[in-house]
């Protein structure tokens, strides 16, 4: 669960392909670099502007309404994991200040959540949509307590990407008064799998991960069980942040997205699939998709604010 780099508007093109040009590549990929920073200032204008002509800015209506809106002008997105990661593949160190990595373009499933809600966000000030704007909409949300820092500052664990969005108010966790089953588990899955985490080479950056992980220690997860969803189905909106939990030992969540309801009222599933493909409303209903998820125990709800 990771990020692109933060650009000013006016130096977005410039900069984008000033970093393409640093590094060993044929001219067609720098080419295509600068090509799709251009297609995301695009979309974000575009998104925007949406937005704004069908009156899903004001404050009345929802910014989780707003957010699946974003979502349904990102259908077909391509997929690509491990995009947050890309900067330490280049050569980028762990300890140092981790660049703000931004794309429309190509999502996660987490980077799809934080740019629908940080477009839905942004477009609610006034005056132009930025770049920057938007950026700063992400790093809110993305980085504990809102502070980017290095790679140890990101909430990586996305039970506290909720947690910590609740402590400052971007979200309500919705999992005890859905009825949620308090999930105490320890979260160690990032130390016990150092080889899968490029960053945790580094002994420094592997001691304050782990003392992350110890510290969310007895922090309930409320997760709705599997067989609950069905029950409390009415009472999630769509756009409301979801979480896939998993049984998977030391580890949270598997996924997430964020719920949509269609025109018949049915809720689905908003998401860019793990298994790869492109931005997607599932066909199946959420209590479906959720039960077929391999290890799944249920999920975690919270809703933007």
């Amino acid at each position: 669960m990771s990020e692109p780099c933060t650009r000013r508007e006016m130096l977005g093109r410039a900069s984008a392909f000033a970093a393409a040009m640093a590094m060993p590549a044929p001219l067609a990929r720098v080419l295509g670099a600068a090509r799709r920073v251009d297609a995301d200032h695009e979309r974000l204008a575009a998104w925007a502007a949406r937005l704004r002509a069908e009156h899903l800015t004001v404050a009345r209506v929802p910014v989780g309404r707003a957010a699946v809106r974003v979502g349904e002008q990102a259908a077909g997105t391509p997929y690509e994991p491990y995009t947050l990661e890309a900067y330490l593949k280049a050569g980028g160190k762990p300890t140092s200040t981790e660049p703000l990595t931004l794309s429309l373009t190509r999502f996660d499933c987490v980077t799809l959540v934080e740019s629908c809600l940080a477009i839905a966000r942004a477009a609610r000030r006034r005056g132009a949509v930025t770049w920057d704007g938007f950026g700063r909409e992400v790093e809110r949300m993305r980085y504990r307590g809102g502070t980017r820092g290095d790679f140890t500052s990101r909430n990586h664990y996305f039970s506290e990407w909720i947690s910590d969005g609740a402590r400052r108010g971007l979200v309500r966790d919705l999992g005890a008064e859905l009825g949620g089953v308090g999930d105490t588990r320890p979260l160690r899955f990032m130390t016990e799998h150092r080889a899968s985490y490029q960053a945790l080479v580094d002994d420094d950056v592997y001691r304050a991960i782990g003392e992350m992980e110890r510290r969310l220690d007895g922090r309930a997860r409320h997760v709705i069980p599997t067989e609950r969803i069905s029950a409390v189905a009415d009472r999630i909106h769509s756009g409301d942040v979801l979480a896939f939990a998993t049984s998977i030992p030391g580890l949270d969540v598997s996924h997430s997205a964020m719920a949509y309801r269609d025109r018949d009222g049915i809720l689905r599933v908003l998401h860019a699939p793990l298994s790869g493909g492109e931005v997607e409303v599932t066909k199946t209903t959420l209590p479906e998709y959720v039960a077929r998820i391999r290890r799944s125990t249920g999920i975690l709800v919270a809703r933007p604010l």
